[in-house]
């Protein structure tokens, strides 16, 4: 089991991978422990913040001539990328899935998918057992019910796994404002998929470029 304490504990990019499931139209039909535009939203932020940190990121998805493709708004953030589509439900035991993981030589694993009971829960406890350091992005998941949701997590975090949420594993990744090579693709991030903090920075620096109206003399 990884102690989730310490600096190390921290998720760095250059030792991360990440693994999107099943992000398919038939899971999100049945989703009901979040708001479905809020789920492909965030799903979609998390490939976005995996591409502007160059964190490896593997596509895959279970018998997508039933159960549709990919959302778009994942695809289209890596164009020409293979999607490896699978019979089993469990992507661990995919080995062309597990083996394109272990060529990128990273061991923190990040997951995350639909549904969080099912294609979420069997791969994150099997890899978490086999001895990665593995985190789920709960909100880029979703499950049948909030229970089932909820039910997942626990059971994820008895096996040793550690829970996160998007912006959250983004900001890790960030770690230093001053890192500039990423900062702007962090911030336009949060522009595109943070609708609070977005409009607010979008708001401050309309005010910071607004001129001050001279004094009435």
């Amino acid at each position: 089991m990884t102690f989730r304490n310490g600096l190390k504990s921290l998720l760095r990019p250059e030792d991360s991978v990440l693994v999107l499931i099943d992000h398919q139209p038939f899971q999100l039909t049945n989703l009901n422990s979040h708001d479905p535009h809020m789920a492909v939203n965030n799903a979609a932020a998390l490939a976005k913040a995996a591409k502007a940190f160059r964190v490896p990121t593997i596509l895959t998805s279970v018998i997508a001539d039933r159960g549709g493709f990919i959302f778009p708004q994942i695809t289209d953030v890596f164009p020409g990328q293979e999607v490896i589509d699978r019979t089993l439900i469990n992507t661990w035991e995919d080995r062309k899935v597990v083996d394109a993981v272990k060529e990128t030589g990273r061991k923190q694993l990040i997951i995350a998918g639909l549904y969080t009971e099912i294609c979420v829960a069997m791969p994150a406890i099997q890899a978490a057992g086999e001895g990665w350091d593995v985190t789920v992005i709960t909100d880029a998941c979703g499950a049948v019910s909030v229970e089932a949701h909820q039910v997942a997590i626990q059971r994820m975090i008895a096996a040793g796994c550690n829970m996160m949420t998007w912006l959250a594993l983004a900001s890790e990744w960030q770690r230093d404002h001053a890192r500039t090579e990423t900062g702007p693709a962090f911030i336009q991030i949060l522009k595109d998929h943070m609708a609070g903090s977005g409009i607010a920075f979008l708001w401050e620096q309309q005010l910071l470029n607004t001129p001050v109206p001279p004094a009435a003399g």
